[in-house]
């Protein structure tokens, strides 16, 4: 139904006549005056109130299902551990013997020309690399040259070294047959124990040295040689005589040669020790049915 339409002008005025007569036959002679109110001012039109929240439930991931009881992470987690030496072979690289002894020469050739221990380079005439074959059955390390070997360039060549060719031989063997290395291989002033970063400096050449060697059998040779190698603190008198290891490489500790020209009766120490090391090597032991 539509809204009717609002009246005109005349119509508005007469019918305000008609309510002002109406009103003074009723006896009313005046009216108040109304003021006019000011129109409200224009507010902007009030935004929307927000919907309101409603709250919906947490959504629930379903935790995954529980696998079967079974032992196959045990079996996981044991394949990796012992496949440890099979991956670290298998990324490790392979030379022959031919590239091995070439890389000890280009190996040989950098602890020539390092400079990082101010005063071994100072003391040193010549750096003292190591000597012996490729793939040995044994392997000799000791602490650093004396004055004999830095005048040479060989270790083991002084008294020291004598007394050492004669382990060698009491054991079966040529000094041909092993390998012989350092520690450090520059010479100390006065012969002195290799401070402990003149011997870390020299730690990379004498992995890698090893690393080409590939001796089967260790023997270390003295305190320096079998703390520094094996990176313990304990001391030789503890670990004379007992079985370590080196990069998956047995390593036998003993007395150092040296000490033996001061304190011969250790001699016999040092040939138990060498007992246990041809036994654990599988030759025979001179002198014992």
């Amino acid at each position: 139904m539509s809204e009717p339409l609002p009246p005109e002008q005349p119509d508005l005025a007469r019918q305000a006549r008609q309510h002002l007569a109406s009103l003074k036959s009723a006896g009313i002679e005046f009216l108040p005056f109304a003021k006019q109110a000011a129109p409200p001012p224009a507010t902007p039109p009030a935004a929307p109130a927000p919907a309101p929240r409603v709250a919906t439930p947490p959504v629930s991931v379903p935790a995954p299902p529980k696998p079967a009881p079974t032992s196959e992470p045990a079996v996981i987690a044991a394949t990796a551990l012992f496949n440890e030496p099979a991956i670290a072979a298998a990324t490790e690289e392979v030379l022959s013997p031919d590239q091995r002894r070439q890389e000890l020469t280009v190996l040989a050739e950098r602890v020539k020309s390092c400079t990082r221990c101010d005063e071994l380079v100072a003391n040193r005439s010549r750096t003292v690399f190591g000597v012996g074959p490729i793939s040995p059955d044994l392997c000799f390390i000791g602490e650093a040259p004396g004055m004999d070997e830095d005048r040479k360039g060989e270790p083991f060549v002084g008294a020291a070294g004598q007394l050492l060719n004669r382990i060698i031989a009491a054991c079966g063997l040529k000094r041909e047959e092993v390998y012989i290395a350092n520690i450090c291989k520059c010479r100390p002033p006065q012969n002195r124990t290799p401070l402990p970063p003149e011997a870390a400096n020299c730690r990379e050449y004498l992995d890698r040295q090893l690393e080409l060697v590939k001796p089967k059998f260790i023997c270390t040779l003295g305190a320096c040689a079998t703390q520094n190698l094996l990176q313990t603190r304990i001391g030789i008198m503890k670990l004379r005589g007992s079985w370590q290891e080196y990069r998956g490489i047995p390593v036998m500790c003993t007395l150092h040669p040296s000490y033996l020209l001061h304190v011969p009766e250790a001699k016999k120490d040092v040939w138990d020790d060498m007992k246990k090391l041809l036994q654990r090597m599988g030759r025979p032991i001179p002198g014992q049915k």
